[in-house]
């Protein structure tokens, strides 16, 4: 039996390329198998970027609701936020006791963030570390992450290794699952992204769902003509979530001219609101009655407590003997 972990931080409102490449295949998976599966909702993470108390629990509960809409089974899925097992953070100093800083320094992705962010902060650096305790404190061996985390799930391999090669132990090494290879281009023509601003909400409201969607960059081929449904960004999104005969009809549509992209963008509007109707009901129910998703998290969270104890307890035991 393997155990899978997903993490997701509460940055925002999942957008539809975090649900189409993350949280729907992520459910998916936990709803057809009989392995266990953990889904954290990583708010520790959370604070290397935004220390709004305010907006970290409103985008908690963002994420909670999002993720019990799209089909989240409280029964099968242990379902928890990050900070709610302190555990975790006594592993990660245990396990910063064994990277070298130099992995920290060449870490990817705080190079990339390090270049650009005001707040450089020291969390940020060791982001990696708190991931690997993450994994390690479950013992779970299969991760799914995207691309961009592939030199994080690497660098919590090395630690584990030499926590291994110190102690000679045998834990186990966890294997990336990587999430579906889905690149989605926001309203502006660039990758879809919180922090382009350039994002669709699939649970917004439906005249800020319409006002985003008709914002999509498109090209000036006049009305008349064909257009080239292959560059278009509209197009790509519709094909998405579209039927096959639907995404041929709107095709058809494209190359017979006399059919304007704000007609396009209104097809993609009402393939969304109908596509996600009953999962934007069942969000906007959670919204208004957050206590209810609380059932669900201390739930898992009671579980997750279970297992980072017992774990905590092995590890205790190697490391300090006691």
């Amino acid at each position: 039996m393997a155990i899978f972990l997903t993490g997701i931080q509460n940055t925002g409102i999942p957008h539809l390329g975090n649900i189409l490449g993350a949280l729907l295949p992520a459910i998916q998976k936990s709803n057809y198998h009989n392995d266990i599966h953990l889904l954290c909702i990583a708010d520790l993470h959370t604070l290397t970027v935004n220390k709004n108390t305010m907006q970290n629990e409103q985008y908690t509960w963002a994420i909670a609701a999002a993720c019990l809409a799209l089909g989240l089974n409280g029964k099968k899925v242990i379902f928890y936020r990050q900070s709610r097992v302190p555990e975790v953070c006594e592993l990660a100093w245990y396990l910063s006791c064994f990277t070298p800083f130099p992995m920290m320094a060449n870490a990817h992705a705080f190079k990339e963030k390090s270049s650009y962010k005001a707040d450089v902060n020291i969390g940020l650096f060791t982001y990696p570390i708190l991931m690997a305790a993450d994994i390690l404190l479950y013992q779970a061996d299969k991760v799914i992450v995207g691309k961009d985390q592939k030199q994080h799930l690497e660098i919590t391999r090395d630690i584990i290794l030499k926590v291994n090669q110190h102690y000679n132990t045998n834990l186990a090494l966890p294997e990336p699952v990587f999430q579906r290879n889905i690149t989605l281009l926001g309203t502006d023509g660039k990758k879809m992204s919180k922090s382009y601003g350039n994002t669709i909400d699939i649970f917004a409201s439906e005249k800020i769902l319409y006002k985003k969607i008709m914002s999509i960059v498109t090209d000036s081929t006049p009305l008349a003509d064909p257009k080239d449904y292959t560059s278009c960004n509209v197009f790509a999104l519709h094909k998405l979530l579209a039927s096959k005969d639907e995404s041929v009809a709107l095709q058809q549509k494209y190359l017979q001219g006399n059919y304007g992209y704000g007609q396009a963008k209104k097809a993609l509007y009402t393939l969304i609101m109908e596509k996600f109707s009953q999962e934007r009901k069942v969000f906007n129910n959670y919204i208004q009655n957050p206590q209810s998703m609380l059932t669900y998290l201390k739930q898992g969270e009671q579980q997750a407590n279970n297992l980072a104890q017992k774990n905590i307890k092995k590890l205790r035991k190697i490391i300090l003997g006691v």
